[in-house]
């Protein structure tokens, strides 16, 4: 592999920061908030328009996958398109498929954010916005990259397909369904897959993923009257729903983040002393890690054991309930019918039908041991297994290599404890490895106030994406 190419790209990459900045405001300030049907037009218009244009701009010849209405929304909502996308069919080349998402989570500046959300701000080198590292900057990198080949006179090494999608952060909706029923037709010939769509473990260190855990997302509906109480008529006299839902949201999880459900933990495969070995080179600072995080105290205490709770280990939280009266002021309200929302996250060997199973086996048992005559009811809306891959194949080789090129040392590699279950549905779809690639850091609060990119990070990560295209073809053919 010739250095000088890599040199070439580089300092084009670094020549035309503020551009590719520049740029990403724009992106971010396309309110594609999948999640909110008051912004599925922008979510549409980020995909099929500012995407599917990127694309065709750099030559690529752009399908757009239409996927239908959204299950269950009355009235019916549109989901906005998959992008089908290639550069190049060199039969002579490796092909690979390159995924990421194009909508973001909600954001509102009253929710805490110390700038506009969707407005990109730059502030010592942070660059704030709505989906600045979750997932339009990465997004743009793998453009940005493209870009500086085409402009250089250089031949991209590789064949590249391009799988975009627009809901993301809604559960991926209708995307696994067309991903399997084109694994014989478009993804056929896809070699590797490469998905830049998570973070490094800390701030100094870049890394590679090789596992994420899977989740499933559950609902506890407790009901216990035709309509609402009033508490000073009726408080004291009936079985009250939000009581019920509070004693069993109790009975789920301990204070140190142990499941109570019974034999949740039987498939977790045992830590072996070989793999606690791994932990102790990997570099993060759990002082450091409760500083990002504004806490005073983790669940434990030791790097390893909070990296294995953190990936290896199943975890259950719970995330809010429906119904409930949760405006400011008083309301004294009995609730008659409330919906708790909690989630586990899976790790390899858990299987989400039997986890569901299980689920459903010990809520029932915590409520009927309090005598309550109220209805209960569990469903999950969606669940993914967990995925762990092959750190030792050519397509982590080659993403380790372009670590190493780019920062001069090894990266480190990790698992990740949330989960992106599009990751197992490439991995099954075409037979080969799936590699996950971040450029985001630790610290940019991607879903929460605040989310941003480092201007250091964005520029970095496009040189590493352009030096694992280089290593990738070189690797492919030895």
């Amino acid at each position: 592999m010739s250095a000088k190419k890599l040199d070439q790209i580089n300092d084009h990459l670094t020549a035309n920061i503020d551009k590719y900045v520049k740029e990403l405001g724009n992106a971010v300030g396309i309110k594609s908030v999948s999640g909110d049907p008051q912004y599925r037009d922008e979510t549409r218009r980020m995909v099929a328009e500012y995407g599917k244009n990127e694309l065709e701009r750099l030559g690529a010849t752009v399908e757009l996958r239409e996927l239908g209405t959204e299950p269950g929304t009355n009235p019916p909502l549109q989901l906005p398109p998959v992008i089908l996308a290639q550069l190049g069919n060199d039969p002579a080349k490796k092909t690979v498929c390159i995924y990421g998402h194009l909508d973001v989570q909600p954001a509102e500046k009253s929710d805490g954010w110390n700038t506009e959300p969707f407005v990109l701000t730059e502030i010592d080198g942070k660059m704030y916005g709505r989906g600045s590292t979750d997932d339009k900057g990465p997004v743009l990198a793998w453009f940005n990259v493209i870009e500086a080949y085409q402009k250089l006179n250089l031949d991209i090494p590789i064949n590249i397909k391009f799988c975009f999608e627009g809901m993301e952060e809604s559960g991926s909706v209708g995307l696994e369904e067309l991903v399997m029923s084109e694994k014989d037709k478009f993804f056929k010939d896809v070699d590797f897959t490469c998905i830049s769509d998570n973070y490094w473990l800390g701030q100094k260190t870049p890394c590679v993923t090789y596992g994420l855990r899977g989740i499933s997302y559950f609902l506890v509906e407790v009901k216990c009257a035709k309509q609402d109480l009033h508490s000073g008529v009726h408080g004291g006299v009936v079985h009250e729903a939000m009581t019920d839902l509070c004693h069993i949201f109790n009975s789920l999880v301990s204070s140190d983040g142990s499941i109570k459900i019974d034999h949740m933990n039987d498939d977790v495969k045992p830590l072996t002393p070989e793999e606690e070995a791994t932990y102790e080179p990997i570099d993060f600072d759990t002082e450091v890690y409760k500083q990002e995080l504004g806490v005073t105290q983790l669940a434990h205490n030791s790097k390893a054991k909070v990296l294995q709770h953190r990936w290896r280990f199943p975890s259950l939280s719970i995330h809010g309930v429906e119904g409930a009266f949760y405006g400011a002021g008083a309301k004294t309200v009995i609730p008659h019918n409330v919906i708790g929302k909690f989630s586990i996250r899976l790790v390899p060997n858990m299987d989400p039908n039997k986890v569901l199973k299980l689920v459903q086996d010990y809520i029932a048992k915590v409520h009927a041991a309090t005598g309550s005559p109220n209805t209960v009811s569990v469903t999950s809306i969606h669940g993914a297994p967990a995925w762990v891959g092959d750190f030792n194949d050519v397509n982590f080789t080659a993403g380790r290599n372009a670590v190493k090129r780019v920062f001069g040392r090894e990266a480190d590699l990790t698992r990740e404890g949330g989960s992106i279950p599009i990751t197992l549905t490439f991995e099954e779809a075409t037979g080969k490895s799936v590699m996950l690639l971040p450029i985001g850091s630790s610290d940019d609060a991607a879903h929460s106030q605040n989310e941003k990119l480092n201007r250091s990070n964005f520029l970095n990560g496009m040189k590493v994406l352009a030096a694992y295209f280089e290593e990738i073809a070189n690797l492919s053919k030895k």
